[in-house]
């Protein structure tokens, strides 16, 4: 059997992506090309790689399981090209998380590592899509929401962050007394961050409470709801975490409503387990654990 380093990558390139034609277009070849490559590949394997489907494609389940030994030998052919180039070669971590959670997590993180000695890359998607990319070795650690286990990965609940309704500082709800009840907010421009069920919940308590025909609108990530309330006079409800910096400074305001449940955001860390010991693995749990004590220090300022 004969695989070749192209291919190899044109395979991950295909998993993370999930489409031939976005596989094609980061290597300037043709779809028809790709779909070549794959078919001589799966019959080099004689194993059916990927479902082919209108949206694009998806791995099969023997493509999961050869996933992380094509990733180790990519991986292993890169380091020893940098060798001989001189180069010396760092071990490369790929870290995954939600977009609502990007600036709270990888620009922290980055830092915290900037002298240590491995690379990093970082890359968003959905909880469920983190945790399929765990199990397949295409990301080594993944900040998610609480969701169902899987067998082989490990789950570490980082932070529990409470949903807050928020104003920008100048908006009439920042200078009412407070706590409020949900019939006096419920008429304003609201834009929630949507962040699952409850947040469905919220929609109709606010629709009942409402003495306006206006739209609420359900916004993602939550930068989106972030600028609505910082540049456009809205109240959003998203997850404090997120916006901490911005109440500690005071551009943000948080508008207490006595009557709606104590909702949470639960960020989990998860990470696919292994007898071989991961040392730049290890630096990154540290680090995210590190990072979460720092939350819970804003949070009881």
């Amino acid at each position: 059997m004969s695989i070749s380093f192209a291919d190899l990558c044109l395979l991950l390139d295909i998993a993370e992506l999930g489409s031939f034609s976005q596989a094609a277009a980061k290597r300037g070849w043709s779809q028809p090309q790709v779909s070549q490559r794959v078919q001589q590949l799966e019959q080099e394997l004689n194993i059916g790689l990927f479902q082919r489907h209108r949206r694009g494609a998806e791995p099969t389940a023997a493509c999961l399981a050869f996933l992380p030994s094509a990733r180790q030998a990519v991986s292993a052919l890169e380091q020893g090209r940098e060798i001989l180039q001189g180069t010396p070669a760092l071990p490369c971590l790929r870290l995954s998380c939600l977009p609502s959670l990007t600036s709270s997590v990888f620009g922290p993180l980055l830092l915290a590592l900037a002298e240590a000695p491995l690379e990093i890359r970082c890359d968003t998607d959905h909880s469920q899509q983190i945790m399929q990319n765990l199990l397949s070795g295409l990301v080594q650690v993944g900040f998610v929401l609480r969701c169902p286990a899987m067998a082989g990965i490990q789950m570490e609940t980082l932070w529990r962050s409470p949903i807050v309704a928020v104003v920008a500082a100048g908006h009439p709800l920042a200078e009412k007394e407070q706590p409020l009840r949900l019939e006096e907010v419920a008429s304003y421009r609201i834009a929630p961050q949507y962040w699952g069920v409850e947040c469905d919940e919220l929609i109709r308590r606010l629709r009942l409470a409402r003495m306006v025909a206006q739209p609420i609108h359900a916004v993602q990530p939550a930068s989106a709801a972030r600028e609505l309330a910082m540049r456009h006079g809205f109240l959003c409800f998203l997850p404090e975490l997120s916006i901490q910096s911005d109440l500690a400074e005071g551009v943000l305001r948080r508008v207490r409503i006595a009557d709606l449940p104590a909702w949470q955001w639960e960020v989990t860390m998860a990470w696919r387990t292994g007898k071989r010991r991961d040392a730049g693995k290890e630096l990154v749990l540290r680090a995210a654990r590190a990072l979460a004590e720092r939350w819970a220090s804003m949070a009881a300022a």
